[in-house]
């Protein structure tokens, strides 16, 4: 049944099989509702926020990104690309000019060998850790004492 000419229709309440129209499946503030990408910058900033305690004057000049994959020029190429692990987690790039300092994670090759999501905020967290190590010239477990601690 369409509207006398001139009349606007009135709002859908229903799709046409009755079954209601599509909404949210979980309202915006649980965990749930967030993607993929969303949680993974979580874990990545929980990384970060666990070393704050003693690195915060440090960590304050530097940023945190999340990359989806590493750009091409980082991958091996050849035989060497079969053995050992040539899939980097991550990279630091050192402050230059007026650019601060970078710690870039990827994202694809963590979650792709992550067994479940606590195991992913493990790899996360020592991802960042040596991104973090090697972009102050120290050594992981000097960043984070716990570091031979992890899986």
């Amino acid at each position: 049944m369409s509207p006398a000419p001139g009349r606007p229709r009135p709002p859908r309440r229903r799709d046409r099989h009755g079954r209601g129209l599509r909404g949210p499946l979980a309202p915006s503030h649980v965990p749930i509702a967030k993607a993929r990408s969303e949680r993974f910058d979580d874990l990545v900033l929980d990384a970060v926020d666990r070393l704050k305690p003693r690195w915060a004057k440090q960590l304050s000049a530097v940023e945190f990104a999340v990359e989806e994959v590493p750009p091409i020029s980082e991958l091996g190429d050849g035989p060497g690309l079969l053995t050992g692990d040539p899939i980097p987690f991550g990279r630091a790039e050192p402050a230059a000019g007026t650019r601060p300092a970078v710690v870039i994670i990827y994202r694809r090759p963590l979650e792709s060998r992550a067994r479940d999501r606590e195991h992913l905020g493990a790899m996360v967290h020592e991802a960042v850790v040596e991104q973090v190590a090697g972009l102050f010239g120290l050594s992981p477990e000097s960043v984070d004492p716990g570091f031979d601690d992890h899986d």
